[in-house]
């Protein structure tokens, strides 16, 4: 969806030149707590109507954007279905299935090779040629996930870390509080880059809804931007429930919602609450009421239609809102009895407990989302849970957000450097998907480390 790709940047120098011929191999796609490092390539702009995330362009939060790979798959420059599916889920790149959309990216400008690279498939990157530091070094730029790279060739398959950068941004990389203005052409041959996800920088307001091209009663898209972390889930009210909305293909900014019954006589009034990067609702549960304009009663015929909102505080939905990147509605997951998050035995005045739900299931699969809530009446620093799985088929294929051990049925999970600390009744989340049938969880335990 990106117009026209040029320049470039990737891994280390040894890496880059096997890099070509190693197997795909799972990323921890959902953070980077420190910062990566990858090549960068540039491209002149979204595609029409939108980019890779599903929004316009002129409706980003910056003109300062970038993209990331689909996936991840030295060696192998077929593209796999969008979204990839779970089958193949060692090959999902930083672009996660869009779950990594309209997250802020802090890109660093690192050294510059002086060979050169056409990015051809199969073929080592700077090569002939050397890496030089010079006086673009250390330049930085907050950028916004805005579009996914997707061709067959070696940037966007071989170099886990690649990132696509806006043409028109690279001059404006800050060096000493000053952009470096002419970095682009002469000095952007094949550079590395650092980076790594932040917040949204000098974050104020509130979200930005808009219904896409062709949304309509029957097919009620929306796009959900200006996030303070990200976008990982949407939930609408419907039917007395709240019901977790299915992504838009892996378009991560766009959800299908479904109308919110008794608001409104005509099925087109919408109550939702978003999730973000961190799996916490935002602004604590806020809910968002609106209704679709009448100009989309035929389905809307501008790439993006605004639309206000009105605001109110709202319990948490049950389950929370979950990342699926399905083209089409998932089925419903089967039932999995979980028990009630029970506190489990107090160290002094911290305790903790941990709750489960079923994000979404597939044939052969399922995702998990583990809750961990602080119980006690001092902050937790560290922690650590636990569960059994009922059928001894249950083999953990992916996860984050915590350290996992699996050892039969029994999973045992401990936090990670950036999430063990959780106030007196906050919580923090952890997921995995799981290959098997969806079996019941037992012997749920959580308890300060």
């Amino acid at each position: 969806m990106r117009l026209l790709r040029h320049g470039i940047i990737i891994l280390i120098a040894v890496a880059a030149l096997l890099a070509w011929q190693l197997p795909a191999r799972a990323l921890d796609v959902s953070g980077t707590p420190t910062p990566v490092t990858g090549w960068a390539t540039w491209f002149t702009g979204l595609g029409s109507p939108y980019g890779g995330c599903g929004l316009p362009q002129a409706d980003l939060d910056s003109q300062n954007f970038l993209a990331l790979n689909v996936q991840n798959s030295p060696g192998v420059y077929t593209n796999l279905p969008r979204p990839i599916p779970a089958a193949d889920a060692s090959e999902i790149g930083m672009f996660d299935n869009g779950l990594n959309c309209d997250r802020w990216v802090q890109v660093t400008i690192g050294d510059n090779c002086d060979g050169t690279n056409s990015g051809a498939a199969g073929q080592p990157f700077c090569t002939p040629g050397t890496l030089v530091a010079d006086q673009f070094n250390g330049a930085t730029l907050d950028m916004v996930v805005a579009d996914s790279c997707d061709d067959d060739n070696a940037w966007c398959k071989d170099d886990p870390y690649h990132v696509d950068l806006a043409q028109a941004s690279l001059n404006l990389f800050e060096l000493n509080g000053q952009p470096v203005g002419d970095m682009y052409p002469n000095s952007w041959n094949n550079r590395q880059v650092t980076w790594q996800f932040i917040p949204a920088p000098d974050y104020t307001g509130n979200i930005n809804i808009g219904f896409i091209e062709s949304a309509q009663p029957y097919w009620p898209a929306v796009a959900i931007s200006h996030l303070p972390n990200g976008i990982h889930g949407v939930s609408y009210y419907a039917d007395g429930s709240w019901v977790a909305a299915t992504m838009d293909s892996d378009m991560g900014d766009d959800y299908i919602i479904g109308p919110t019954t008794g608001t409104g006589t005509d099925g087109t009034s919408y109550e939702i609450q978003v999730t973000d990067a961190s799996g916490n609702l935002v602004n604590n549960g806020e809910v968002y009421s609106f209704s679709l304009p009448s100009s989309c009663t035929d389905g809307c015929p501008q790439a993006y239609t605004s639309v206000s909102y009105t605001t109110s505080a709202g319990p948490a939905p049950s389950p929370s809102p979950s990342p699926s990147a399905s083209a089409s509605p998932s089925p419903s997951p089967s039932p999995s009895p979980s028990p009630s998050p029970s506190p489990s035995p107090s160290t002094g005045a911290a305790s903790c407990s941990l709750s489960s739900s079923v994000v979404t299931s597939w044939s052969g699969g399922y995702q998990l989302q583990f809750t961990v809530t602080d119980t006690g009446t001092t902050a937790l620093t560290e922690w650590s849970a636990g569960f059994a799985f009922a059928d001894t088929s249950e083999d953990i294929s992916s996860y984050w957000n915590a350290a996992i051990t699996q050892n039969g049925t029994h999973v045992s999970a401990a936090n990670e450097s950036y999430n063990g600390s959780v106030p007196a009744g906050g919580s923090t989340t952890f997921g995995m998907t799981v290959n098997g049938s969806n079996s019941s969880l037992s012997a749920l335990t959580c308890a300060p480390t």
